[in-house]
């Protein structure tokens, strides 16, 4: 079984970043136009194209596989993403179903694997300044699921992450199950997966979800 749980905007303070060749940390906004300026960091979409002259995307695509099965050797100290966020449930999750199994449904990067190593990053669906706000129709080149999983896979996250999951989940082989919070989504919203209610909405009920599926006491 793969576990998807949706991304959060608290981060570690020690995460580390993708650097500019004169040494800047990069930070990944949805709108680097709208972020404050003077922070001396350079604010960049994913996508944009970087001072190599590959977008940031491939940048850091090229860092994990040069690095990410290397002992050691992450000198930008790049964290894996089950470490990259604060709450505690990622970490239970990596524990429980294995890092190989769970995936972070990420408004920055897409579906990436808990041990993609994963800079610092301010972006998100949820309400938040409008330089960290991804629409959902701006363009974004998201890492996908790979082709090769036919395991079934379970999603835990908020509905306006549900499409995000739908679109990058399209090729999976496996029955799709998603769990959600409060009214249901339309027909439309999730083709091809099944739906499963958990209660009414409240603040992180996903990782309470998550939590109650790794226990035991969920089914899907």
């Amino acid at each position: 079984m793969i576990i998807v749980i949706q991304c959060a905007s608290g981060k570690q303070p020690h995460a580390g970043h993708l650097r500019t060749r004169d040494g800047r940390n990069v930070v990944f906004v949805a709108k680097p136009d709208a972020a404050p300026a003077g922070t001396g960091e350079l604010r960049a979409r994913p996508d944009d194209v970087s001072d190599t002259g590959k977008s940031w995307r491939t940048v850091l695509q090229e860092y994990n596989e040069k690095h990410k099965s290397a002992p050691g050797a992450n000198p930008l100290g790049l964290l894996p993403a089950w470490k990259l966020y604060k709450n505690p449930a990622y970490q239970k999750l990596a524990c429980h179903y294995g890092t190989e199994r769970l995936y972070i449904l990420s408004a920055g990067w897409g579906l990436i694997r808990a041990d993609f190593l994963t800079p610092g990053y301010d972006i998100t669906f949820s309400n938040a300044e409008r330089y960290k706000q991804r629409k959902p129709g701006d363009s974004f080149e998201d890492f996908p699921l790979p082709d090769d999983v036919e395991e079934p896979i379970t999603f835990f996250g908020g509905r306006s992450y549900i499409p995000l999951f739908c679109r990058l989940t399209a090729n999976a082989r496996g029955d799709r199950t998603i769990f959600y919070a409060g009214k249901t989504p339309h027909g439309d919203a999730a083709p091809g997966c099944t739906l499963r209610r958990y209660g009414k909405p409240f603040t992180n009920w996903h990782y309470v979800c998550a939590r109650a599926h790794a226990e035991g006491r969920l089914r899907d």
